[in-house]
């Protein structure tokens, strides 16, 4: 049972530490939208949206109001595009009936328009797929993702190749935004069906037919509690962490329940994952460093990243009726201003990210690199970051932005997206490792039944 005064105890956290519900994301099965007609699918799919959803960013504002707590974004996902328009090969159009629904009922973002290709890419996926730089520059707020590997599966290589050059297309088809539709896709290892966060959400096909999904957020939360137990021992600080991911989850369990109510949806999950953004005191990288790290990227951060992640689970699972999506912690560097301060002043790496992502939420988000980085180095970055979920049986991924005409600096993007500097990648060639092509097999730990 749910404690208001539990929950009203959070309130001051708001106005000075940034908590807030990073998102809540209706989640919404397009099955019955399928016909061979490449109108009537897009048609369907919009009825649908805004029949579904019509009410999403209302409930989200009016629910603000109640309770004094922030609601960031309003997002619906879907079912992968690939299996609703498949039959009518209607894929672009189906792209703007999604962006054309998302624009007329207020939402921020609607994802899924997705591919599940961990272990071949059929003719239709390839369709979506090769879609994908002419749908992303030219629709506002559809997101895309990729699944190219899974535990049981493996990890598909010619898939990872053939995203090294749809990424390229799409920095180069975006140039003129520096890259930006980039940024609206992610391509994934062991992809879950209930995420709520974007680029990467879409709504699985074991999904209800409408669902909600809460994304909570609150680094800023939990730097201050640790600031309260500083030179304690990490038996402390776990501790510190698991009571305040409690406490902030409970708000979002709240939120939860309540919009499913208004909205007669069906009850998702809540997503614990602690999620940054470019204000200041709003960062993952400050936790970090709290812990004692002059600076994230020091030795260390991973021991450090992996208590952070272990003890919001912890703390968090405990107050929700359903946790899911990728709960944890993200490190997207563009959207936390302490990884882009030390990414600026050298002290973090890609190859240092990489090692972390073995330990948190997702993997390598938000990652700017020069313009000219080859596709065969995107395609093997993302292999990389796939072979770490699946051999550690964790979702994993890679958003990252070539930005062309740029070598050094930064970009800034604005909103969430916050600012990206530009990360220097290997001088030494992938092209003959991602030209065998075939599939990297599942690891021995997978053959469980």
């Amino acid at each position: 049972m749910l404690n208001i005064n539990e929950i009203l105890q959070t309130i001051d956290m708001v106005k000075s530490l940034h908590l807030d519900i990073r998102t809540i994301t209706m989640g919404i099965s397009l099955f019955d939208c399928i016909s061979d007609d490449k109108k009537k699918t897009a048609a369907a799919v919009y009825e649908k949206i805004v029949k579904k959803a019509g009410r999403l960013k209302q409930t989200g504002d009016a629910l603000a109001v109640r309770y004094g707590i922030p609601i960031v974004n309003k997002r619906v996902s879907v079912t992968p595009v690939s299996l609703i328009a498949a039959s009518s090969k209607g894929f672009s159009e189906v792209a703007d009936a999604m962006d054309r629904a998302a624009k007329d009922i207020g939402i921020d973002f609607i994802g899924g328009y997705s591919a599940l290709v961990q272990k071949g890419v059929t003719e239709y996926e390839r369709a979506l797929i090769e879609s994908l730089p002419e749908v992303l520059s030219r629709t506002d707020r559809v997101c895309a993702s990729v699944n190219i590997a899974s535990t049981k599966a493996g990890i598909n290589m010619d898939a990872a190749a053939l995203m090294g050059g749809i990424i390229k297309k799409i920095a180069e088809a975006t140039k003129d935004k520096h890259g930006a539709g980039c940024a609206k896709l992610v391509v994934f290892a062991n992809a879950v069906e209930d995420n709520p966060f974007m680029a990467g959400a879409f709504n699985g096909p074991g999904e209800n037919d409408c669902v909600i999904n809460v994304g909570i957020s609150g680094p800023g939360v939990v730097l201050a509690a640790l600031e309260k137990v500083r030179g304690e021992n990490f038996s402390v600080v776990s501790e510190t962490i698991k009571k305040t991911a409690f406490k902030i989850t409970r708000a979002g369990q709240l939120v939860a329940m309540e919009a499913v109510k208004m909205l007669g949806a069906n009850f998702g999950i809540v997503d614990l994952s602690l999620a940054p953004t470019p204000v200041k005191g709003d960062s993952v990288a400050r936790i970090l460093e709290e812990m004692g790290l002059e600076s994230v990227g020091a030795h260390g951060s991973t021991a450090a990243l992996a208590l952070l992640n272990d003890a919001v689970k912890k703390g968090g699972v405990m107050a929700a009726s359903f946790a899911g999506g990728l709960s944890g912690a993200f490190i997207p560097v563009s959207e936390d201003v302490g990884m882009i301060e030390a990414v600026e002043r050298g002290a973090l790496s890609i190859e240092k990210l990489e090692a972390m992502t073995a330990v948190c939420s997702v993997g390598l988000d938000m990652i700017a690199v020069a313009g000219d980085t080859p596709a065969s180095a995107i395609a093997a970055i993302i292999a990389d970051e796939a072979a770490i979920g699946v051999v550690n049986n964790k979702t994993t991924a890679v958003r990252i932005i070539p930005v062309y005409g740029m070598e050094s600096g930064s970009v800034e993007y604005g909103g969430l997206f916050g600012t990206a500097p530009i990360m220097k990648t290997s001088p030494f060639s992938s092209e003959e490792f991602i030209k065998r092509g075939g599939r990297i097999p599942a690891p021995i730990h997978s053959n469980k039944n």
